[in-house]
């Protein structure tokens, strides 16, 4: 009986021990990576809309190859899926112990857990209000074909929507960069304490950088407004002022 126990006991570390390395490893890829490749995507507002939209433009080729839907389930909301729930999981059965032990481990673990809880929602909220899944619940606001002035106006709408991607971007890149560290020491890469202070400097300077590129590609969408479009009379009037040879009938 000890025997069968010890067994099945063993089982199912062994169970948590993969569902951990599987979460630890979604966060890096292909989570951390789409967070790194779409903040670089949206700060390209900043050179102008022209910059980004052709951005936007060259991913939805994948749409008329009938690819996006696939990579995007694939690559981003099945492994964001799993790793957020079970982000949550761990959250919520952790020991949170800042308050009584006041190091440096503890307060990165705490913050890790909830960054992610605060980064979970920034982005269902973020799918809700950008994404086409959100078009049944009123939301999908963004526009692939005028993406930088749909964007614009999706941010813009409310002054707690600015606030809220402020905080969200800063939870999501401290969780990611702080992820990194902690996934460098979990799979033996940074095993010496020498190793994890210069990989947390360069963490930090990643997170860092990483920030400033989140923090301007929301500039730039709070900032941007869309070029006037000339109405009909007006190109009418520039129509028949160009063309001569008009007349009446």
């Amino acid at each position: 009986m000890a025997g069968t126990i010890t067994s099945a006991e063993s089982a199912k570390e062994k169970y948590f021990f993969l569902l951990r390395r599987l979460h630890s490893l979604s966060g890096l890829v292909p989570v951390g990576v789409f967070l790194l490749w779409h903040l670089i995507v949206n700060a390209t507002v900043l050179a102008g809309g022209d910059k980004f939209q052709f951005m936007v433009d060259q991913i939805h080729q994948l749409q008329k190859a009938g690819l996006l839907f696939v990579v995007e389930m694939a690559f981003i909301f099945l492994p964001l899926a799993f790793h957020a729930v079970y982000g949550v999981v761990i959250a919520l059965s952790a020991d949170m112990n800042a308050r009584e032990y006041r190091y440096g481990p503890n307060i990165r673990y705490t913050l890790q857990r909830w960054t992610g809880i605060i980064a979970f929602a920034f982005i269902m909220f973020h799918v809700w209000q950008m994404h086409w899944l959100g078009e049944p619940f009123g939301g999908s606001m963004f526009k692939p074909h005028d993406a930088p002035a749909s964007t614009a106006a999706a941010i813009q709408a409310s002054w707690w929507f600015i606030t809220f991607y402020i905080v969200g971007v800063t939870a999501s890149v401290y969780h990611l960069s702080n992820g990194i560290w902690t996934a460098l020491i979990t799979w033996g890469i940074t095993i010496g304490q020498r190793a994890q202070r210069i990989s947390g400097y360069f963490c930090t300077a990643f997170g860092v950088a990483l920030l400033l590129v989140g923090m301007g590609a929301l500039w730039g969408f709070t900032t941007y407004h869309a070029p006037a479009q000339p109405d009909q009379e007006t190109a009418h009037t520039a129509a028949f002022v160009a063309d001569p040879q008009h007349d009446s009938h």
